[in-house]
């Protein structure tokens, strides 16, 4: 396996690992430089070598502006250290399970905002009016002005409101953690997108220096021949 020598470290590495430092961004070629002051554009570095400059481009880059690393930001930093998926670790955190009050709020919820709980209300107020005003004609249990009745309607009221207000709490909770999961998905997009504009980029340089070698390979031969060819002419001429 063909090696070279790192321009940083002095170390061996696969050939395949070679860098050229005109194809590294900008703002790492500085993180570079600030280290090693000799690293030029014509230099070479190791890709296990420069992903330790990536990480601490992107931990400058993520940091606010008191100077440190959100949580989120950090998350995102390991899993790119590590190469997994945000996502699949979202799946398996978003795994818990709702207690039996929270899934009876959420019941509540759904079913009183929908247009059967409204039809049957308005039904079942209806029938209550019509069986003690007519039926028992207004000597019920109930007679107008319906105090019994305004004392349901209240007590449902009452318990109907925090029951809602709990299942929208648990929406609210649901739509912060799924604008947490879309912020680490996008950033980890990012970062994923600008470390493949990188590779191509050190690979369209690769094949442009390969050609470059390949063609001075070329010129050389060339040459070669050319001296070979003059070489024979001048012996036919002495003859």
């Amino acid at each position: 396996m063909d090696n070279f020598t790192s321009d940083i470290s002095g170390q061996q590495f696969p050939l395949e690992q070679r860098i050229l430092g005109a194809s590294i961004r900008q703002p790492i070629f500085k993180l570079i430089r600030k280290e090693y002051p000799n690293f030029g554009k014509d230099k070479y570095i190791a890709a296990t070598e420069l992903t330790r400059f990536k990480e601490a481009y992107i931990t400058e880059f993520l940091k606010d502006e008191s100077g440190q690393l959100s949580q989120l930001d950090q998350q995102v930093i390991q899993s790119f250290k590590d190469n997994k998926v945000i996502s699949a670790s979202m799946d398996n955190d978003g795994a818990t399970t709702a207690s039996v009050g929270e899934r009876v709020a959420d019941k509540v919820a759904e079913f009183g905002g929908s247009w059967t709980f409204i039809i049957s209300f308005v039904v079942f107020l209806l029938i209550w009016i019509a069986v003690n005003m007519y039926w028992l004609n207004n000597k019920g249990f109930d007679p107008y002005p319906f105090i019994l009745l305004n004392l349901i309607l209240s007590c449902v009221a009452a318990l109907q409101a925090p029951v809602i207000m709990m299942s929208q709490n648990r929406q609210e909770a649901k739509d912060r953690e799924r604008a947490r999961n879309d912020y680490l998905v996008n950033l980890k997009a990012e970062l994923e997108i600008r470390e493949l504009h990188e590779k191509i980029d050190h690979l369209i340089i690769r094949k442009e220096q390969e050609l470059v070698d390949v063609q001075r390979d070329q010129v050389e031969k060339l040459g070669f021949l050319l001296q070979k060819m003059e070489k024979i002419e001048e012996a036919f001429k002495n003859k």
